[in-house]
């Protein structure tokens, strides 16, 4: 299982609005800039992530991107799962019929249990890590 750029630069692009909340809009180009991320797929990103309502623009001069909630409401788990859709590593977990949609053997299937727990514990680490998480870990390695 193999996350998108999609999925990656979503984090990193919410990650560095983060870095700078509470001044103001932030320019594509310096998102762009700094995380090295091309500013037209960028753009397409935060249209993603502000009909999603994670993120507001403001136009004009003095224009940009800016969270619409403080760094530690949003957690990794809520970035991928707007970009990527659903964490799932075998397609019968996307069901919620048990899988009949996906696989005739879902109901007897021995592995989709241990599938399932993957799914799980993954979703458990993205969920608990917050931008605001991903902002000390910055501050700290700053500091060495």
């Amino acid at each position: 299982m193999k996350l998108s750029t999609k999925g990656r630069y979503g984090v990193a692009a919410m990650y560095d609005l983060a870095l700078h909340y509470g001044q103001g809009p932030i320019s594509l180009k310096s998102v762009a800039q700094r995380q090295g991320i091309s500013e037209h797929y960028l753009e397409q990103l935060m249209g993603t992530l502000r009909k999603a309502g994670y993120v507001k623009s403001i136009r004009g001069a003095q224009g940009g991107y800016s969270l619409t909630k403080e760094p530690g409401q949003i957690t990794v788990g809520n970035i991928i799962c707007i970009m990527e859709g659903p964490i799932a590593p075998v397609d019968c977990l996307l069901s919620t019929d048990a899988g009949h949609d996906y696989c005739q053997r879902a109901g007897i299937c021995v592995t989709r249990g241990v599938w399932a727990k993957v799914r799980d514990s993954i979703n458990q680490v993205l969920d608990s890590i917050t931008l605001a998480d991903l902002c000390q870990e910055e501050k700290f390695q700053g500091d060495e």
